[in-house]
């Protein structure tokens, strides 16, 4: 696309609900940017509010692909706003990833409150970042996830103190996936070396030999205190298998959401998008915001037989009759079928959407909620 894209064509585009028109605005947007960056009046306090104005409400209700295109584009972007930095690092972890890893913009403080918001496909991304400061491989190390630990021990250009390499030798004991990456840091001391020895197969063992021209008397020493404290009932772990904790995807959803409400760009259209993606559980966090419900309520339209009621909560919210029917087809689809009803169940629930305001709809959902 040329950065020849003018005003008026921008504004063309602002017009059009398609996705390869939104695709064009937020690149031509990004482009302008771009053509900017130099410029002082970029980096403004009411131009970059300007900025994150636009570029949130635009990635709301956008296709997943063009959110990866755009976190691609602003991954090295010193202009982009924090605010929609943020956002884009708390999405899927195909669109976070680049701007995890590269981003002027997140700071130490994003980062670490990564490590605490996001899944663990976000925080092993944190942790593998290039010249990661000493504050969040803190937090790393506090944390001891073995997985992020695993992610940190192989990253050579963080800053990790001597202190930090020793906890990382330590914990190696227990935590297999550290000893291969331990091994190959370029921080790795001929001390450390020696105590890691103990620990690693053959492989790993003439490496640290031949790296550091280990003396065959100490590694009989430290072979033999290893001996004598195995006995004493010190146990090892020989695998690292990842596993999500329960429920920290849909901790991270709402934690996102939130971010979108607090900016005022949380809309309708962002439960369709959700849908499309397959996030049913981000579909009723949406839904229950948007429309001040609580997220049981929601939880029990959707897993009901009357799809009236799911069809309350979405006028509320001010979805249009006409797009509900394709709403209630896609949470059939991920929710085994239900709202059940069927055809006729569906047809009532359009009858939802009769001449009242969202208001009325809205305690109407409320007092339909609490008979299911």
């Amino acid at each position: 696309m040329s950065v020849a894209l003018n005003s008026e064509s921008l504004l063309d585009l602002a017009k059009s609900r398609s996705p390869a028109d939104r695709e064009r605005l937020l690149l031509g947007v990004v482009e302008l940017c771009e053509a900017g960056s130099g410029a002082e009046a970029v980096r403004q306090p009411q131009v970059q509010a300007s900025l994150n104005s636009i570029f949130l409400s635009l990635v709301v209700e956008a296709e997943r692909e063009i959110r990866q295109k755009l976190a691609s584009k602003l991954a090295h972007a010193e202009w982009a706003p924090p605010a929609l930095i943020n956002v884009l690092a708390l999405d899927e972890i195909e669109i976070a990833r680049p701007v995890i890893a590269a981003s002027p913009v997140l700071k130490d403080h994003d980062l670490i409150r990564l490590l605490v918001e996001a899944t663990i496909e976000h925080q092993i991304e944190v942790a593998r970042r290039p010249r990661l400061g000493a504050p969040v491989v803190a937090a790393i190390l506090k944390q001891a996830e073995p997985a992020v630990l695993a992610a940190l021990a192989g990253n050579g250009t963080a800053e990790l103190s001597e202190a930090d390499m020793m906890r990382l030798v330590d914990m190696a004991r227990q935590v297999a996936a550290l000893r291969s990456p331990l091994s190959r840091h370029p921080k790795l001391t001929g001390e450390l070396a020696l105590q890691l020895y103990v620990w690693v197969g053959q492989a790993l063992r003439q490496a640290l030999v031949e790296r550091f021209r280990l003396d065959s008397k100490d590694i009989g020493v430290a072979l033999a205190a290893s001996v004598a404290e195995a006995h004493g009932g010190v146990h090892d772990s020989q695998g690292l298998l990842v596993v999500a904790r329960d429920g920290e995807r849909e901790a991270m959803e709402r934690r996102l959401i939130d971010k979108l409400h607090a900016a005022g760009q949380l809309r309708p259209g962002y439960l369709v998008r959700a849908l499309r993606e397959g996030r049913l559980s981000l579909f009723c966090t949406t839904l229950a915001i948007l429309g001040r419900f609580e997220a049981e309520q929601v939880r029990r339209a959707v897993d009901s037989d009357r799809p009236e009621i799911l069809g309350l909560a979405c006028a509320a919210v001010g979805i249009d009759r006409s797009v509900f029917p394709s709403i209630l087809h896609m949470v059939r689809e991920l929710n085994g079928g239900r709202p059940g009803g069927g055809a006729e169940g569906a047809r009532r629930a359009v009858g939802a959407f009769g001449p009242v305001s969202p208001q009325v709809a809205g305690a109407a959902f409320r007092q339909a909620a609490k008979g299911v």
